[in-house]
């Protein structure tokens, strides 16, 4: 994500791949709406539902111990709406496979990003004029890159911390005040569909139960957090449908072994109880189960979780992304989507210091370290939402189950209530900065705020199908580092918006062109115009549910198209950093030059004329 996003910024680089080949073993499987956000802005929004996976849908918490998993939830999730100010739905259940394979066609698009596969690190140093990387490349010859700066996204594990920065006081601590640290164990299950020839004696073909019926009975949609006090465990299809991909993790408990949990013979007295029916559901005096031979067992290994972040994300000019600087637990699909909001927001601080030359000593540093305080204000939300989901799954305390199921019972006899339960982290809104020193944005000024995306409609041209606003305001071929949109309610407050911003990207020096500027208009009524610009109007959520972009996915159920409006507060005229957060907005062009020239000064590292 990170080289993908350099290469759209014209910035050289190199990626030095351990392994030699794409993983096969899907790891991750949960990516929510920012991370399908920033997979668009990558360019691969068209694979995301034809390659890479398909809707969550809901979140099921069920509690009890009996191995049921189509019981009643004491409290649903629900992802498959679209109401987190993204324009998309709240999660997709991925195969890991798939979207690096797309990750690294977007790499491939660029002549800037250079992959190198098989090659490992031996050693890394600095000095004035940058640093010195020493590898081992797929002949087993040893190489060096010489760069400005090195970034290691290179896992909890990697060479990047455990041998370069730990000896420099960079050390992994505890990242929330709710302590996690458990031995899970993740299995990944293929499956194939029975059929009357393959298994004519499987007991649901005389009730007149289809191969896919079958399959939808033992492996049913939704993911479910299983709150078992005896056993927690999480599972629910992943990937495309077609895949019949099944994730199935559960915790393992004091006294056990993590590697002889993962055995077959402990698998089956764990998990195969949830893909047994009992007759009596059927009518049958014997239980059901899910055909054995139907299963292809592709992962099954333990796993340490925890929840902790390293102290410092950076030093000198070595920097750790992803899991190399945190690690979360299993119960809010977080970490691959935190790893790619690592690497867009620290995207465009690398290309800026790429390209100006430093006008104060250390002024690197302290653009690194404003991008891991900001980033780590996210990643306590993060980290918040997802503990909060794991004292659900992990509760033993029958008092407090207790106490927990009569709560949730009685708030949702509110439907207002039980909707907000449904939200999920969702109902936090989107992610604002506090601001602190240094920090590339003006709090002022509403900056500091994620800015939603919605749908547009072009009111230019033959081209009026649907987009998303990202698409536009970051079209491909812009050159400009921030973008400013414009935010009018109708067709007649163009004029003096384009007088407004006119020569404003001479203040900028090259930050933001004016001729890049994006012009939206509220009005979805709006006729088609003949003005020069990139003018659009908002797009209904009907509108976009019956285009393209819409297809493999839900349509857009609670799509707000006057989210962005009500963030902006009603301001025009606002600067949009890249990793789509607000540096600041305003309504005169006075306001708008003061911008001009505080944008300019914190990206070059000067005062403010």
């Amino acid at each position: 994500m990170l080289s993908a996003y350099l290469g759209q910024m014209s910035i050289p680089n190199i990626v030095l791949e351990k392994g030699a080949e794409i993983t096969t073993d899907p790891r991750g499987i949960a990516l929510d709406e920012d991370g399908i956000r920033l997979l668009q802005g990558a360019g691969l929004y068209p694979s995301v539902y034809t390659e890479i996976g398909t809707c969550m849908h809901k979140f099921k918490f069920i509690g009890g111990t009996d191995p049921v998993l189509d019981k009643r939830a004491f409290i649903e999730m629900d992802y498959g709406t679209t109401e987190g100010s993204t324009g998309h739905v709240g999660f997709i259940c991925h195969k890991q496979p798939a979207l690096e394979r797309c990750l690294r066609d977007a790499m491939a698009s660029s002549k800037y990003c250079d992959l190198r596969s098989n090659s490992e690190v031996i050693s890394l140093s600095e000095d004035d004029q940058g640093t010195i990387c020493q590898y081992r490349d797929a002949k087993g010859q040893e190489r060096r890159i010489r760069s400005q700066f090195f970034i290691g996204a290179d896992g909890k594990t990697g060479f990047t911390r455990k041998q370069y920065l730990e000896p420099r006081g960079i050390l992994m601590e505890q990242a929330h005040q709710s302590f996690y640290e458990e031995t899970w164990v993740a299995l990944n299950w293929k499956i194939s569909l029975p059929n009357e020839k393959t298994h004519p004696d499987f007991a649901l073909w005389r009730l007149g139960y289809t191969p896919e019926q079958v399959y939808d009975l033992f492996f049913p949609l939704n993911f479910r957090f299983i709150c078992n006090p005896n056993r927690p465990s999480v599972c629910g299809r992943f990937g495309l449908p077609s895949d019949r991909l099944w994730r199935f993790e559960f915790v393992v408990g004091k006294g056990e072994d993590g590697d002889e949990m993962a055995e077959p013979g402990m698998i089956k007295k764990v998990v195969f109880p949830y893909i047994t029916h009992p007759g009596r559901r059927y009518g049958l005096l014997q239980d059901v189960q899910f055909p054995e031979d139907c299963i292809q067992v592709l992962r099954s290994r333990p796993f340490r979780f925890s929840a902790r972040s390293c102290n410092r994300w950076s030093d000198g000019r070595v920097v750790l992304c992803g899991d190399a600087a945190h690690v979360f637990p299993p119960f809010g699909g977080q970490g691959i989507a935190s790893g790619f909001r690592d690497a867009v927001s620290l995207a465009w601080r690398l290309a800026v210091l790429c390209r100006i030359q430093e006008n104060k000593p250390g002024f690197h540093e302290q653009v690194l370290k404003a991008w891991y305080e900001e980033r780590k204000q996210q990643l306590e939300k993060s980290l918040s939402s997802t503990i909060e989901n794991g004292k659900f799954v992990t509760e033993s305390n029958p008092f407090k189950i207790w106490i927990r199921n009569v709560y949730l019972w009685f708030v949702q006899l509110v439907p207002s209530w039980r909707h907000e339960l449904s939200l999920g982290r969702r109902k936090e809104g989107l992610v604002r900065y506090e601001h602190s020193p240094e920090m590339p944005f003006m709090a002022e000024h509403n900056g500091g705020l994620c800015l939603p995306q919605v749908y547009c409609r072009s009111l230019q041209g033959s081209d009026t199908e649907v987009k998303f606003t990202d698409d536009i305001i970051f079209r491909q071929g812009k050159t400009g580092m921030f973008q400013l949109l414009v935010y009018l309610k109708t067709l007649d407050e163009v004029a003096s918006a384009r007088e407004v911003v006119s020569n404003i990207g001479d203040l900028f020096h090259g930050l933001i062109r004016d001729d890049e500027t994006t012009f939206l208009v509220e009005n979805m009524a709006a006729a088609s115009s003949k003005i020069d610009l990139d003018l659009f109007r908002l797009a209904s959520g009907e509108e976009f549910a019956q285009s393209k972009l819409c297809e493999n996915r839900p349509e857009p159920k609670f799509y707000d198209p006057f989210c962005l409006r009500k963030a902006l507060e009603g301001r025009r005229y606002t600067i949009v950093r890249p990793d789509r957060f607000i540096f600041a907005s305003c309504n005169s062009r006075e306001e708008l030059r003061t911008i001009a020239r505080a944008a300019a000064a914190h990206v070059q590292g000067s005062e403010a004329s």
